[in-house]
């Protein structure tokens, strides 16, 4: 079916997650850490099952994974999108269910950079009369 690993890549804001998925019991590793230890809030655990639980395939593979940059919620989406992704690569038929749940758009959204003069962004210093 596969050869040995399938692997992709997702990213969010400035997270990196690369993935490696093979056939296996279910167990996800991050940065040689289980999941539950790397991120404990159930709700990022969620997020990052999101399309294993979609396709009901969270205990046919094992996914490796290496995450860097960012901070835990775009670590967490960048892993989702790199887990839908390997998902399509194995099996072309999910791609529509995880389109359709919208794991397979890269969210783009950046934070804008500070301009000169300015305090942040968008933000003016105030502005006194006297």
């Amino acid at each position: 079916m596969e050869s040995k690993y399938t692997n992709a890549i997702g990213r969010r804001k400035s997270a990196i997650a690369r993935v490696y998925l093979s056939e296996g019991t279910g167990k996800i590793t991050i940065n040689k850490k289980d999941l539950t230890e790397y991120f404990p809030s159930p709700i990022l655990q969620y997020v990052v099952k999101q399309p294993l639980n979609l396709l009901n395939v969270a205990e046919k593979y094992d996914i490796k994974v290496n995450l860097d940059g960012g901070g835990f919620t775009g670590q967490s989406q960048a892993l989702r999108l790199a887990i839908a992704r390997a998902l399509v690569k194995i099996n072309e038929e999910d791609k529509k269910a995880l389109k359709d749940q919208g794991f397979l758009t890269r969210d783009s959204r950046v934070v804008e950079r500070k301009k000169p003069g300015r305090p942040k962004a968008r933000a003016r210093f105030q502005f006194s009369k006297r």
